[in-house]
């Protein structure tokens, strides 16, 4: 697990942007940092134990990406390229939905851990932005996590 020096919302978030080029913002609202899925970015999300079986085997083809942890939950977010929509077919979409993973849809919006969340272990990284240069293709990790 990594942590960051920083310490406030605000400037985790200018980091998120600047230095690992995520578009993040911060919702006023509820104070979390968000990234938009879309046209850049998409996720797929799964439980803890799966995650660790997909992390290592995307790992060995070298294509791990930033991953989000929620450990109260026991699930891993695996930030990827983007969704094609040919991507997810009736058959994949089954398959993903037994293992009770779920793809992002466009429009939609991943929580990075702030600094709280971090201190607090509520939201932590497993693989944090900054030790990677790119993210997989969400192909890639559909392909891990289905095992083919």
């Amino acid at each position: 697990m990594t942590t960051f020096l920083d310490t406030t919302l605000e400037v985790r978030c200018v980091r998120y942007r600047r230095e690992f080029h995520l578009p993040a913002s911060i919702d006023p609202t509820s104070r979390h940092i968000l990234l938009e899925i879309g046209s850049r970015y998409g996720a797929i999300t799964m439980p803890a134990e799966l995650g660790e079986r997909v992390q290592q085997r995307l790992g060995q083809a070298e294509l791990a990406g930033p991953v989000v942890h929620h450990p109260r939950a026991r699930r891993w977010t695996f930030i990827t390229g983007p969704i094609r929509p040919e991507t997810l077919n009736k058959s994949t979409a089954a398959a993903l939905f037994r293992l009770y993973a779920t793809v992002a849809c466009p429009g939609a919006q991943v929580v990075l851990p702030s600094a709280d969340d971090e201190r607090t272990g509520y939201r932590t990284w497993i693989q944090a932005p900054e030790t990677v240069s790119t993210v997989p293709p969400v192909e890639s990790v559909i392909d891990a996590l289905l095992g083919r």
